[in-house]
């Protein structure tokens, strides 16, 4: 194994789970959070439990810093990218892998560190964290068979995805940066969208209006292929029908719960993009409008 520490940021439901398997792994590995996350994590550790990979306790070291020379995964929602690249801000990385949803983070990212190595990758899998704040490990919960990490192709051969080999989770390569990011976005865009503004799992959202349904596909797969991912709106129902019907997405439990999430992260990003491309999105548009206006402080 190296010797330069594995830091992951955030160990929220996906964090947690990618820090406690590259521990079990043989790791070097430390988390980083706020200071409430960080002392309940030192104090306790995480439980995780699987259907798939078993049960155990991981007593994860936690801090509040990235360490110095570190190798970086970077797992916090969309509302925490501007914290965790200030975090990052003169740690002299090894390196840096993001897993986070959307586009933009990229950018963040890359401009608090300038020219070290920063790439963008996803992860697919249903978790959930429990337990946090309380004086007890904070409980992850992964549901099913799907744990799989896609890096660009010219990412394949860092130390932490290497080291993210050792783990039960599957890694393959998916092209360039964008293509990554866009191969899950054109998805998770619609998933996203339509069962928070129906407030119902994906396979009723899919056919509450097919009319909304047919239209909010056919924008997103424009948008995706004008962004180099050739995609048509019949691909992504196909997608979408191939989940498991009553999946919810985790926006829809933000909002559901008064929290915006990653509302801007996936809807606003796809919104971004079609605008530079000249590509009109009138029932995206209208579906984030209707999300956005069930926040507080929005009506």
């Amino acid at each position: 194994m190296s010797d330069t520490p594995i830091a992951v940021i955030g160990p929220g439901a996906i964090g947690g789970l990618v820090a406690a398997m590259l521990q079990q792994a043989g790791h070097d590995v430390v988390v980083v959070a706020r200071d409430r996350t960080a002392a309940q994590i030192h104090r306790h550790g995480l439980d995780v439990e699987t259907d798939r990979f078993g049960t155990w306790h991981a007593p994860l070291p936690a801090a509040t810093n990235v360490p110095h020379g570190a190798r970086v995964v970077v797992a916090v929602k969309a509302e925490g990218i501007v914290d965790a690249a200030d975090l990052l801000s003169g740690t002299r990385p090894a390196e840096v892998l993001s897993l986070l949803n959307g586009l933009d983070h990229l950018d963040v990212l890359r401009a608090a560190l300038p020219g070290e190595r920063v790439v963008g990758g996803t992860i697919a899998g249903e978790t959930l964290r429990t337990g946090a704040g309380e004086e007890r490990p904070p409980l992850v919960r992964h549901r099913g068979d799907l744990l799989r990490v896609v890096v660009p192709d010219d990412a394949a051969g860092l130390g932490v995805v290497a080291a993210l080999r050792d783990t039960p989770i599957e890694v393959a390569t998916g092209g360039t940066d964008a293509e990554v990011l866009w191969k899950k976005l054109r998805f998770l865009a619609p998933l996203a969208v339509l069962t928070s503004a129906w407030s119902t799992a994906i396979g009723e959202a899919l056919r509450r209006d097919p009319d909304v349904t047919t239209g909010l596909l056919a924008e997103i797969a424009a948008v995706a292929t004008a962004e180099g991912v050739p995609t048509t709106g019949e691909e992504l129902h196909g997608i979408l029908d191939g989940f498991p019907a009553s999946m919810r997405s985790s926006l829809q439990a933000d909002i559901e719960a008064g929290r915006t999430g990653e509302l801007d992260a996936i809807g606003g990003a796809v919104q971004r993009r079609a605008v530079e491309h000249g590509i009109d999105t009138p029932v995206l548009d209208d579906l984030v409008t209707r999300i956005g206006a069930r926040l507080p402080g929005r009506n």
